[in-house]
């Protein structure tokens, strides 16, 4: 016993250098002091098993699933394991202790294989997701809304069908020369399916939204997305272009739902028609406005069809049922409007997108 003693230290040891250099070179002082951890956590088993478990590995292994690059990561996996193979022989034998020793090894295998997966991404785990963190906080704030005249009160809301910030819905908003410039987009599918392409798709309307005249607007949209060839690759939007001195405006849809106008004089609501064909899907399409004019008073509803449709329910009837819960729910005033309405209307599984104008 005593020789297998000396033995196997000397094993974690040759290990300890093996790992290290491969890991010490790349400048991670994170990867040295897991391996650090790791070899004294096995001592610790290996001297005091009753007191040490085995599962106490699992430890280093699960930070270093948040902390270390791919690569380093596939190495740090098999050294951790490695230890394991080494300790394991301190242990009685027992049922207890095999099933500990599957599982470990099961874990560190699905670390494993996690790692060849974000081999793709070349980043780890933490930095991988602030990465994503800050492509959503990107997105929603191309949504946001520039600041306006007093007498314009604008408000956007978007609800994920699973409840995340990546959506395939988004808004994107922008003042150009004293107009204000907002688009709100369907993207093909819904959820975090759809969220990759609403990423890229939102940073490309953003910019075209601020570089062209309102009539050029969809056009190049409609091109960029048939140039790229996506599987899913085409989206519905509703653009408004708004004079915020007169409050002379412009509406163009690409196959999305028909926005919606109040005028104040009437108390009513009625639905804007306009025609488009869908974005990505026929090259060289002109797409015709319908322009109008807000007075004191009156809003616009721009939505997706999240809000209006269900698998029960048609679009037509769905229309009906917003503007008449719009009546409802805005009478009483239009702060916060766009908030109420969404929360009311539309199905919680799909994505749904609400732009609310208002002129004071």
């Amino acid at each position: 016993m005593s020789s297998s003693l000396e033995r196997h230290p000397s094993a974690l040891a040759r290990a300890f250098d093996r790992v290290s250099s491969r890991l010490v070179p790349r400048g991670s002082r994170i990867a040295t002091v897991l391996v650090v951890v790791t070899v004294l956590v096995g001592v610790a088993i290996w001297q005091v098993p009753d007191f040490v478990p085995l599962v106490s590995l699992l430890l280093p292994l699960v930070v270093s699933s948040l902390l270390l690059g791919p690569r380093q990561l596939q190495w740090f996996v098999v050294f951790v394991l490695l230890v394991l193979a080494l300790v394991v022989t301190s242990q009685d034998p027992g049922p207890r202790v095999i099933s500990a020793v599957v599982i470990m090894f099961a874990i560190g295998l699905m670390f494993l294989v996690s790692s060849f997966r974000r081999a793709r991404l070349g980043v780890a785990g933490m930095q991988g997701e602030m990465m994503f963190v800050d492509l959503r906080d990107r997105i929603l704030r191309q949504g946001g809304i520039p600041e306006l005249p007093n007498q314009w009160y604008v408000d956007a809301e978007l609800r994920s069908a699973g409840g995340t910030p990546f959506a395939g819905d988004f808004v994107v908003a922008t003042e150009v020369d004293g107009r204000l410039e907002v688009v709100v987009v369907d993207v093909s599918g819904k959820g975090q399916a759809a969220g990759t392409r609403a990423l890229l798709l939102s940073g490309a309307i953003g910019g075209l939204l601020s570089a062209l005249p309102p009539a050029e607007f969809l056009p190049a949209a409609n091109t960029f997305l048939i140039r790229q060839d996506w599987d899913e690759g085409f989206a519905t939007a509703v653009h408004l272009s708004l004079d915020l001195a007169t409050g002379r405006y412009d509406l163009r849809t690409a196959g999305h739902p028909p926005a919606a106008a109040l005028h104040a004089g009437s108390g009513r609501w009625e639905v804007v028609e306009t025609e488009g064909p869908i974005l990505g899907l026929i090259d060289d399409v002109v797409y015709e406005g319908v322009s109008g004019q807000m007075l004191p008073g009156d809003a616009l509803l721009l939505y997706t069809d999240g809000m209006v449709e269900t698998r029960t329910r048609d679009i037509g009837l769905g229309i009906d049922r917003m503007l008449g819960q719009a009546e409802r729910l805005l009478r009483g005033g239009f702060e916060g409007g766009a908030t109420r309405l969404i929360e009311a209307l539309g199905s919680r599984n799909d994505d749904r997108a609400l732009l609310l104008v208002h002129r004071r």
